[in-house]
């Protein structure tokens, strides 16, 4: 099969419960199917409370079904609205994090840098992520994302907590920055952000729609 068409994500038949003693359980995903190919970017789109960060969570192995099947494609980044970054950590040590889980190649400080400079930070190397604004701490997020050349990026609401100008910047850079193409699954809601996606879908009583254009 060629590269392009396969897939990095296969989902079938998810389900997501919650329970709480005495009441009846949570349904939050209802037997969701989704296939994601490889440099594909798909966006989800749904209401407050859908169960879009869950769906996410699951997804990147954040979280456990409790029922279905998930095959995902081992090397992953993730870029999510409140960045969680190390605060006791400098910006460079941020993105070198995901090196140290022994799957980081050689040259990790080096390309560390060359993503730190890739995104605007070349002379915040040094800071604290309590010394950056929130548009430069999702930019740190995005370079660790990065870090490992990942072959599938989870994203929760990425722009949303930045002002409008900042976040237009952090997606111009999470769609172009890429040295290697990678696959995007973005919670979202963000019209702008889902119009740059190449499918959109809505999460709805536990399952993924096409949104229509």
């Amino acid at each position: 099969m060629d590269r392009e068409h396969m897939s990095v994500l296969e989902v079938k038949d998810l389900v997501k419960e919650y329970v709480i003693p005495g009441q009846k359980p949570i349904r939050v995903l209802d037997g969701l199917d989704l296939v994601v190919e490889a440099g594909e970017h798909v966006a989800i789109m749904g209401r407050s409370g859908a169960g879009k960060s869950t769906l996410l969570n699951i997804l990147g192995g954040l979280d456990k079904p409790t029922s279905g099947k998930v095959v995902c494609t081992p090397n992953v980044g993730f870029v999510f609205q409140s960045f969680h970054l190390m605060p006791e950590l400098t910006v460079l040590q941020n993105v070198l994090l995901p090196t140290m889980n022994g799957r980081g190649k050689k040259g990790g400080d080096a390309k560390a840098r060359a993503l730190l400079s890739r995104v605007g930070l070349a002379d915040r190397l040094d800071h604290l992520p309590t010394e950056l604004s929130g548009g430069e701490q999702q930019r740190v997020a995005l370079a660790r994302a990065l870090m490992n050349e990942p072959e599938i990026i989870f994203a929760d609401e990425p722009t949303g907590n930045l002002d409008a100008m900042t976040g237009a910047e952090i997606l111009d850079l999470l769609f172009g920055i890429g040295e290697k193409p990678f696959a995007l699954v973005m919670v979202t809601h963000s019209d702008a952000a889902a119009s740059k996606c190449d499918r959109v879908l809505t999460l709805s009583a536990g399952t993924l729609t096409p949104t229509p254009s």
